[in-house]
């Protein structure tokens, strides 16, 4: 009997990448990719075209017998009652809404007052941190999909009046994927068959995961009103629909199953088949580190976000917007291609003989710096050479990945085990450098596409109809081990303040 195949798709911030794979054994059947635009506001039509590329590179999508979609998390994408992009997607490393994030804040800890009456000393702010964090897990930050709608609403009026439906990378993939966004007039648009996941919902800052409920008069204090259609929150193994023959499953009997999809951390967690005490630390455009709860997480700081995963638990992590970029911020400075630069960094001693990058290059979200810009501390005429430069880069990448591990350590999350994952964790210095500054034993998985793997694991769980998810092997390729040096991330801390 032909083995039947599902298909898991990753919408990331660079690129679209597709995974045919086996649904009974996980394994790799064929693969495609192509590239996203750059930038911080893209037209969603180019992910759309992106996806039919890397459908075509990965040899069509007719055998398809079930898909998911995991996407990059927090995009904006704004349409209106014909199913059209109302403008660019706002993505989750757009900072312009920076501001609008510290007026929410402060909006839903403003105490009753007088008109007239002026509160100076911070308290409106330390106060809505918790009412947010308490009411939907995560207090805004720029990334977050509410803020994005605050700065529409208060800087293109004209575009939100048009606004009919809110939806997010992924939920719009789907839903183009079902055959729906071409509609010609308001009747034959079905944005009633948006849908979404728990994962991606619980990134926007207007969904409470742990009672499964968008908070409508969230959104209304953000974006002015709530009469638009948001995506329906399926369960995880639930059926979405079916895709349009035309782009997926033509060759299969009753077409090709849809499933819930989900937000791109919560996939690679799934494709990691990461359990309770895992967390795993992903270097790809942003940094990121992700912990399995049983139990909603909620952070009266909001420096950990308590979104939910792929599978009914929760997923508290910790974002930085600077990931892997950061070396290549050091390998544009030195003029050196990756094996150069990660060469020459382990020339070095720890510790880059006292030279601490603070690598907030694009602003940061964690620590909560929007406005940030990054800088080397410590340089003399003694130190300042190429390979203490090149290492401060890759240690000032790791410490602020040690950052985030800390965060959710401190929600008392029991870290067992801690991962290594994304496009980062291939490089010679970063495997090097990584158990000595976080501190700990470092499991290092093969290197594959692992939110396209949890993907195509949910696509299988949806096709199955079993109450679990099938267990596919992960490869563990490393476990990587150095005595742990925290006078390094002591002095980044310092200077990080």
């Amino acid at each position: 009997m032909q083995a039947r195949l599902v298909a898991g798709v990753d919408t990331s911030t660079q690129s679209t990448k597709i995974r045919i794979t086996d649904a009974q054994t996980g394994a790799l059947v064929r693969f495609g990719q192509a590239p996203h635009p750059t930038g911080t506001s893209v037209d969603p039509e180019s992910w759309w075209q992106a996806f039919l590329e890397a459908s075509k590179q990965a040899g069509g999508l007719d055998d398809i017998s079930a898909l998911a979609v995991g996407g990059q998390q927090h995009g904006m994408v704004l349409l209106d009652d014909c199913g059209r992009t109302v403008r660019k997607a706002l993505l989750w490393n757009d900072t312009r809404s920076a501001s609008d994030a510290e007026r929410q804040v402060g909006m839903l800890g403003a105490p009753q007052r007088r008109p007239d009456e002026e509160d100076l000393s911070g308290e409106p702010l330390r106060r809505g941190r918790q009412r947010w964090g308490r009411a939907v897990g995560s207090s805004p930050v720029a990334s977050l999909t509410i803020t994005k709608l605050a700065w529409v609403a208060a800087n293109e009026p004209d575009r939100a009046a048009r606004v009919a439906a809110i939806c997010l990378p992924h939920d719009w993939l789907s839903w183009r994927i079902a055959g729906h966004g071409t509609a010609e007039n308001a009747a034959s648009a079905h944005l009633d068959q948006l849908f979404t996941d728990r994962s991606d919902a619980s990134g926007t800052g207007y969904f409470d995961a742990a009672h499964n409920t968008y908070r409508r008069d969230l959104l209304a204090m953000a974006f002015g009103r709530s009469d638009v259609t948001l995506p329906r929150v399926l369960q995880p193994h639930e059926t979405a629909g079916i895709a349009d023959p035309s782009i997926a499953g033509r060759d299969v009997p009753g077409g090709c199953l849809i499933a819930p999809g989900g937000g791109d951390n919560a996939m690679a967690a799934l494709g990691l088949n990461m359990e309770l005490g895992d967390v795993s630390i992903s270097l790809g455009t942003s940094g990121v580190a992700a912990a399995v709860s049983p139990d909603p997480v909620y952070d009266m700081t909001a420096s950990v976000t308590g979104f939910a995963d792929c599978t009914g638990h929760w997923l508290p992590l910790a974002c930085t917007i600077n990931g892997s970029r950061i070396v290549d911020a050091g390998r544009a400075a030195l003029g050196l291609d990756y094996e150069e630069l990660s060469r020459l960094a382990l020339e070095a001693p720890s510790g880059a003989s006292g030279i601490t990058l603070t690598p907030y290059f694009d602003g940061e979200r964690t620590p909560n710096r929007p406005e940030a810009t990054a800088t080397l501390h410590g340089m003399t005429l003694a130190n300042t050479t190429r390979p203490n430069i090149a290492r401060a880069f890759f240690e000032g990448m790791l410490c602020s990945q040690r950052d985030c591990l800390e965060l959710v350590r401190r929600l008392g999350v029991d870290v067992r085990r801690v991962l290594l994952i994304g496009g980062g964790a291939r490089n010679a210095a970063v495997r090097e450098m990584a158990p000595a500054i976080l501190g700990s034993d470092v499991l290092l998985p093969a290197t594959d596409e692992y939110v396209a793997i949890g993907a195509a694991r949910q696509a299988a769980w949806v096709l199955s109809g079993d109450d679990s998810a099938p267990r596919w092997p992960i490869t563990m390729q490393d476990t990587l081990r150095q005595p742990p040096t925290p006078e390094v991330y002591e002095r980044y801390v310092g200077y990080r303040g």
